[in-house]
């Protein structure tokens, strides 16, 4: 794997903190603040698997599952991980791992020394004349309800309006999930409507409802719509971490 592109786009009114790069290409790492998406790696394997593992009772209710009729069956991480990155080269998908820089802004750390805590991946990325994709997340209940997840979110759609020049991007949320609508109300996500029984998740196919928001309606970046002072996440400020 060839390493990250971290280099800053000029992108004139971001706030300072925010890292994005002038252009596409796989593997990339982003930031805002405290908060970093950068790509999983074979190193991540054993703290994925104890956060998958001490965060069952928080994810099961919501993770996707495979129908009893698939014919293939869950992948060990290593070869989940091969597959995520060729999706992500091919341009089809962003799968982010979501970190933490405990020493942002006073000590920055390299993306490699971040602490996980998540995941935000951005899937069936369409060009052509559509130029959309869906965003799903999960993060550690440990930082659950600190700003963290719509930080993350407001990132991942700045890169795919301003770097890859999508021009949609698509949340699917079920009804019961408290915590992920609370995300996309904060954000301005708007509802259009019911997609009945429309992904297998825990054991049956559920409905979900759409959210969705093309980049004309956020013209100065969804950073500055939910960070509108220029302060983003830090150890140091009130309510994060």
């Amino acid at each position: 794997m060839t390493e990250p592109d971290t280099s800053n786009a000029p992108v004139a009114g971001w706030p300072s903190g925010v890292v994005l790069p002038a252009k596409h290409s796989w593997p990339v790492v982003v930031r805002a603040g405290a908060v970093v998406l950068r790509p999983l790696t074979k190193h991540d394997a054993s703290a994925w698997d104890q956060l998958r593992a001490s965060n069952l009772r928080w994810t099961y209710e919501w993770d996707a599952t495979l129908p009893p009729d698939a014919s293939q069956r869950p992948a060990p991480y290593r070869a989940w991980l091969r597959r995520m990155n060729a999706q992500a080269r091919a341009e089809y998908s962003l799968p982010w791992a979501l970190a933490v820089d405990e020493g942002w802004p006073d000590q920055p750390a390299p993306a490699s020394r971040t602490r996980l805590i998540g995941q935000v991946t951005v899937a069936n990325i369409l060009k052509g004349s559509a130029r959309s994709g869906v965003i799903g997340y999960w993060i550690d209940e440990h930082y659950a309800g600190r700003g963290l997840v719509p930080a993350a979110v407001a990132l991942a759609c700045d890169y795919c309006w301003q770097v890859m020049r999508l021009h949609r991007i698509e949340i699917c949320i079920r009804p019961e999930n408290a915590p992920s609508l609370r995300v996309v109300e904060k954000l301005g996500f708007r509802e259009e409507g019911l997609r009945p029984r429309f992904l297998h998740i825990n054991g049956d196919w559920r409905d979900h409802r759409v959210f969705a928001l093309n980049r004309d309606e956020v013209r100065g970046g969804l950073l500055n719509r939910l960070f509108p002072d220029g302060q983003l996440p830090s150890i140091g400020r009130v309510g994060w971490l």
